[in-house]
């Protein structure tokens, strides 16, 4: 390599350094607000140079032309924003189950901030994705984010801009199955609150002079916390199988 190379391939590393810092922006647990925005970048250049064995070739890259490089940032930067995309649509369900508990529980009113989406919301939400979080990387789920890195330079070469059907259709999906996931964490809780608001109604029309709320307050967070110890591995499980299979498409593994 002689030194008329250099500015090609700093370049080139560049143009991979904006697909996965992209995507490290977004990943969840490293994308977050409290995270350390020089510990992000430094994930993000490790990531860069782990790809460059490979991805180099890809690249046809000339220093001399700004603005083909400037489409290729561009292009780079997009595919990456729609990988980190699919991972935050997928984290929302656990925030999606936690409000739906929460207020099941009587707890909707109880706010705390989530580090995850940078404002404030249910506290249920923010325990379950708090817990959520630190399973991927106990089972290893965030391998199938920088897989999903890798397996997008089949899918969208160096220079193609993501088609904006296929993004949105990508985009439309992730929605769809977090809003999925989501309520099938919260379907016991649902059931719970069906039949115990069922039973209170009963109970309301026996003995009207008994005052329900004060009844009802107390025994909805005993059976409530009592029912979320029971089934949260369960819960646990159903999430981190929805994670898989929606990475595990991005793959086509």
């Amino acid at each position: 390599m002689t030194i008329d190379l250099l500015p090609d391939e700093v370049a080139a590393f560049l143009l991979i350094l904006a697909r996965v810092g992209a995507l490290v922006m977004l990943l969840p647990a490293l994308g977050e607000e409290n995270v350390s925005p020089r510990f992000r970048l430094t994930i993000a250049v490790l990531f860069a140079f782990v790809f460059w064995p490979f991805a180099r070739p890809l690249y046809a890259v000339d220093a001399d032309d700004p603005a083909r490089l400037i489409g290729l940032a561009v292009s780079e930067i997009a595919v990456g924003l729609a990988l980190g995309l699919v991972g935050r649509f997928i984290m929302s369900a656990l925030s999606v189950a936690g409000n739906v508990i929460a207020n099941q529980l009587g707890l909707g009113f109880v706010q705390t901030l989530d580090p995850t989406q940078g404002q404030q919301g249910a506290i249920m939400g923010a325990f379950l994705t708090l817990v959520g979080v630190a399973l991927i990387f106990a089972t290893d789920l965030h391998h199938l984010f920088i897989t999903a890195v890798a397996e997008s330079y089949e899918a969208f070469r160096p220079g193609a801009f993501p088609e904006a059907g296929d993004a949105a259709k990508l985009a439309t999906g992730a929605v769809g199955d977090a809003f999925r996931i989501g309520v099938q964490l919260s379907a016991p809780f649902l059931v719970f609150g069906l039949i115990f608001n069922l039973g209170l109604g009963v109970l309301s029309r026996l003995m009207p002079q008994l005052q329900v709320f004060f009844i009802a307050a107390p025994l909805s967070l005993i059976a409530g916390f009592a029912l979320l110890a029971l089934v949260i591995g369960v819960l646990m499980s159903v999430f981190l199988e929805g994670v898989g299979d929606t990475l595990r498409l991005l793959t086509g593994r």
